[in-house]
């Protein structure tokens, strides 16, 4: 099957048909108080975008160039983003939680001409001069500038302008400034990879990629009765800089509707959503399994007549959602009486909840998939393939711990890794490298052709994890090629799989194993849960603030006790 794939921004596409929908919001601040959501329409955006994206040409920068984006997400970021799209040139988001040295790295290796920049973000940049200065000529913050900012940015040749300055700086010259031509195979993006050795990879995505994956998103909600209309409203907090939330934002702009950016506070996210109550919510595991954790506290601490209740209503209506019935048809009084409260906490309003970027662990998906009354899926993709690659059907309790089926538009295949003793064509259980082809791969590398080769055989991407196909057409992630290597005694560990199973342990937030093969053992670095080493803390007499629990030796005691238990469970034992 083909995309059908329009050439043309989804923005410019989304302010002719949707002129007065809202599409970006932010919470209007008085007096220091976070109040109410304010709006600009899809109209006003594109009128801005224009206004923006002139103000780049007119700074020497035309289609092929390269535009640096640092910062939290916002409404300037999507703007941004967008003049970038409209002129064909090259958008190269940066995280925002990257210091100064891979900021001078990515400026330089993709020679970025102008950079946006979050105004609390500005003195990371200025770190990276005047190194940076090769390339870079431009500096536009968000916000303001301060007189010693503009002082040292111009001391190294550079402009430097604020935000409102640089809008107005284009307005009037739109004319002078048209839009280029652009092809589907035209670079959209360099998306940069957070490796976790070595320089990070520039990932090159095309307009097709993202065309076709915005696609190929529309087809399975369209396929699942839950296609994305005017109304939907989404909480922009996931980075942008990622692939997963870049994305969605984009299949949310593609139908006109409404984005609300957070305050960039991961403390105030659950106010910020209880006000703007969004109706679809992305996330990754950790904060599915902070969300999973707050619930388990309310219930454990409830008294016993609401513990009671809510485990008989999770019981009931689990069981039937395995017997096949849909989650708002399984148990429709309990889900007045009880879960609706949990719903509340989503702001109410929310159908869909697509997890993604790391495994979700089977229980925390379980125990979500009854109680938040939407429904809950978990999908697998990677940058170099455009995001989300499988996502897991609505209402299918079977394909639990699995990512599901392939999305549309995406060839998968196997392939056998016999050194790990994984056979793809193993008529029990077939498992191997999971390869990917299709119109939402990368195209490359940029400036490391030797690294493309590598991972792009015959048109298939080499994704480097251990997948086995299901019974049912879903992928389950069993395990991970790339980091695996031989200890002392000539033994095979993958650590990666064992982060993922430890770190389902009770009390445990994370957990970190480093291994070499110079050494016959493995070590971890946990980082525990805070709430629950304290409630174990005061239950056992251990006091002191967090830190100090944390070297308590009961307190270590008991955490190693928990990842023992885990490991047994999963016949993996310390």
């Amino acid at each position: 099957m083909q995309a059908c794939l329009q050439e043309e921004p989804d923005a410019t596409l989304s302010a002719e048909k949707y002129p007065d929908n809202p599409m970006m919001g932010r919470r209007e601040i008085v007096d220091g108080k976070a109040g109410k959501y304010t709006w600009v329409t899809y109209k006003e955006v594109y009128d801005t975008v224009i206004k923006v994206g002139a103000s780049i040409r007119s700074c020497g920068i035309n289609k092929g160039g390269r535009c640096g984006i640092y910062g939290g997400n916002s409404p300037e970021w999507v703007v941004s983003m967008q003049a970038c799209n409209a002129h064909g040139i090259y958008c190269v988001p940066l995280y925002d939680t990257l210091g100064a040295g891979a900021i001078e790295f990515i400026l330089c290796h993709a020679e970025v001409e102008i950079a946006f920049v979050e105004e609390k973000k500005i003195g990371e940049v200025l770190k990276t001069l005047p190194n940076a200065t090769k390339f870079l000529k431009t500096i536009v913050s968000f916000g303001k500038v301060s007189p010693d900012q503009k002082e040292k940015v111009e001391q190294n040749g550079l402009s430097i302008y604020s935000w409102s300055e640089f809008v107005l700086k284009g307005d009037g010259a739109e004319e002078k400034y048209e839009l280029p031509p652009k092809d589907k195979a035209d670079i959209c993006t360099i998306m940069y990879t957070s490796g976790t050795t070595g320089d990070p990879k520039g990932v090159l995505i095309s307009n097709k990629s993202i065309i076709t994956i915005v696609s190929a998103v529309d087809e399975f909600l369209r396929n699942s009765n839950e296609q994305i209309r005017e109304d939907d409203v989404y909480i922009s907090y996931l980075p942008l800089a990622h692939i997963f939330d870049r994305v969605i934002e984009e299949v949310f702009i593609h139908h006109g509707a409404s984005i609300g950016f957070w305050r960039g506070d991961v403390k105030l996210l659950v106010e910020d959503i209880g006000e703007l109550k969004p109706t679809i919510f992305c996330a990754v595991p950790r904060v599915l399994d902070r969300i999973y954790g707050g619930l388990q506290d309310k219930v454990s601490t409830g008294g016993f007549l609401k513990k009671t209740l809510f485990n008989v209503a999770y019981k009931y209506k689990q069981g039937n959602m395995i017997k096949g019935s849909k989650h708002e048809d399984a148990a429709s009084i309990f889900d007045k009486l009880v879960f609706t409260k949990v719903k509340r906490g989503l702001g109410g309003r929310v159908r869909v909840i697509l997890s993604g970027a790391a495994p979700l662990s089977n229980h925390v998906e379980e125990f979500l998939r009854v109680v938040t009354c939407s429904h809950v899926l978990q999908g697998y993709g990677l940058t170099e393939t455009c995001a989300g690659s499988f996502v897991s059907l609505p209402n299918n309790m079977s394909m639990l711990g699995t990512v599901g089926p392939p999305v549309p538009y995406v060839e998968v295949r196997l392939e056998s890794v016999p050194e790990m003793g994984y056979d793809a064509l193993s008529k029990e259980s077939p498992r191997g490298e999971i390869c990917i082809r299709g119109d939402t791969l990368f195209s490359g590398y940029y400036k490391r052709e030797d690294l493309t080769k590598e991972v792009l055989v015959d048109g298939w991407f080499h994704t480097g994890d251990i997948g086995e196909w299901q019974h049912d057409g879903s992928m389950k992630i069993v395990d991970r090629k790339k980091n695996i290597f031989k200890l002392s005694q000539g033994e095979y560990v993958a650590v990666e799989n064992l982060e993922n199973i430890f770190g389902q342990a009770p009390n445990v937030d994370s957990i970190w194993v480093y291994g070499n093969s110079f050494e016959s053992c493995l070590v971890a670095v946990i980082n525990p849960n805070k709430q629950g080493l304290e409630r174990w803390a005061e239950s056992n007499g251990v006091s002191g603030d967090f830190a100090s629990i944390c070297g308590d030796a009961k307190a270590k005691e008991f955490i190693l006790e928990e990842l023992s238990k885990t490991g047994k469970e999963k016949k993996i034992y310390l």
